[in-house]
């Protein structure tokens, strides 16, 4: 298994919440009552994504704050930064999982498909 890049992954991730979306808003609500609510899911699952990634990114944001902190405190806030993302990563490896078969889906990325979970971790992670 190659090393890839977390945030390859996360900018695939936006960039296919983003199609989705878009697909979703061009659907024009009408007489069709499943075509409305299949768009209404598909716009709550993209804001839903968007939560999950900021979620995962949300500790090493806060350990990236070093302002009026001791070298010591930096350094453990940097720690518990990047553990809290590599616990909680496998939610963006299941996401992008599910694009599998999109065209911009990278060869190197097979592995989120088919390995087991805990050999799954991505660099930067």
């Amino acid at each position: 298994m190659g090393q890839v890049d977390f945030a390859d992954l996360m900018d695939f991730l936006e960039a296919r919440i983003a199609e989705d979306e878009a697909a979703a808003k061009a659907l024009k609500p009408g007489k069709n009552e499943s075509m409305t609510r299949l768009r209404g899911r598909v716009l709550a699952d993209a804001e839903a994504k968007r939560r999950l990634m900021d979620w995962v990114e949300e500790m090493p944001r806060r350990a990236a704050v070093s302002e009026g902190r001791s070298r010591w405190q930096v350094y453990g806030g940097e720690f518990y930064g990047d553990q809290s993302r590599r616990l909680r990563s496998p939610v963006i490896l299941e996401l992008v999982a599910a694009y599998a078969d999109h065209p911009d889906f990278q060869p190197e990325w097979k592995w989120l498909v088919g390995e087991p979970k805990e050999t799954a971790t991505p660099e930067g992670v």
